[in-house]
């Protein structure tokens, strides 16, 4: 019997959550834990870690899970390192649901750098204006440049003083975010530096182009490494995947 893990979290994930209800396929939605109040879905949901690989591999055995597909973000290695281990030692079929990433177009000006520490080094020694869209977990690397003055966006209200960069304009809100309010936003602050992950998707491209009409730099900061595993970006073939997974030995090309 089907009985899908779904580890979730962008809007990816929350599409396929959709689908599988729609299709009545079994399913467990889980979240990181990291967002306090995350979107509603319509699968049964749990939150928060499973203890790294041996938690995760008890989860699959415990609930019998079928399949996982892994919808986490681009940026969440840890989790998707540890769901493949525990895939491998359980046996369970994988695939990744992974928005491509971005790709610089005409008028872009990305300085691409491969983590948060060298994003840091990037940003000019004289003070500027920086929108920092990392996500608050990647605040730290930016705590020791206190000349630069910083706007944050965040899903969630911070307690006072939780934030390491002191001093910042920090806006709560909810993506997606489109190109004109985006464009708004980056004039209304006078930013002159982007500084964002390269998650892929439309929900948050926005900005990029925001950033490309005002011909602002974008520090572009790439994917961590994560184990070789099959992916596909859309929700189509996970549910075709789902429907054909195991039998007769079938491999499906994903797109």
């Amino acid at each position: 019997m089907t009985h899908v893990l779904l580890l979730g979290g962008t809007s990816d994930a929350s599409l396929l959550a959709r689908r599988l209800h729609q299709d009545a396929v079994p399913a467990v939605f889980s979240y990181a834990g990291a967002t306090r109040s995350p979107a509603a879905q319509p699968l049964p949901t749990r939150s928060g870690g499973f203890g790294g690989v041996p938690g995760l591999v008890q989860f699959i055995r415990t609930h019998g899970i079928s399949h996982v597909v892994d919808a986490t973000h681009p940026f969440a290695a840890q989790m998707s390192r540890n769901a493949c281990a525990a895939c491998a030692q359980t046996g369970i079929p994988l695939l990744a649901l992974e928005r491509p990433a971005w790709q610089p177009e005409a008028g872009d000006r990305w300085v691409t750098v491969a983590n948060m520490d060298a994003a840091a080094r990037a940003l000019p020694a004289a003070p500027a204006r920086v929108f920092l869209a990392v996500g608050r977990k990647q605040l730290a690397a930016f705590a020791h440049l206190v000349q630069h003055r910083y706007l944050l966006r965040v899903v969630d209200v911070p307690e006072p003083g939780s934030l390491p960069v002191q001093g910042a304009t920090v806006l709560v809100a909810r993506g997606p975010f489109g190109a004109e309010g985006e464009r708004a936003l980056l004039t209304e602050h006078h930013i002159e530096w982007l500084v964002t992950k390269n998650a892929g998707g439309e929900a948050t491209r926005g900005k990029l182009e925001a950033a490309r009409a005002l011909g602002l730099p974008v520090i572009m900061v790439q994917r961590p490494d994560v184990p070789a595993r099959r992916s596909t970006g859309s929700v189509d073939s996970v549910m075709h995947w789902l429907a054909h997974e195991g039998v007769a030995g079938a491999m499906l090309s994903m797109p």
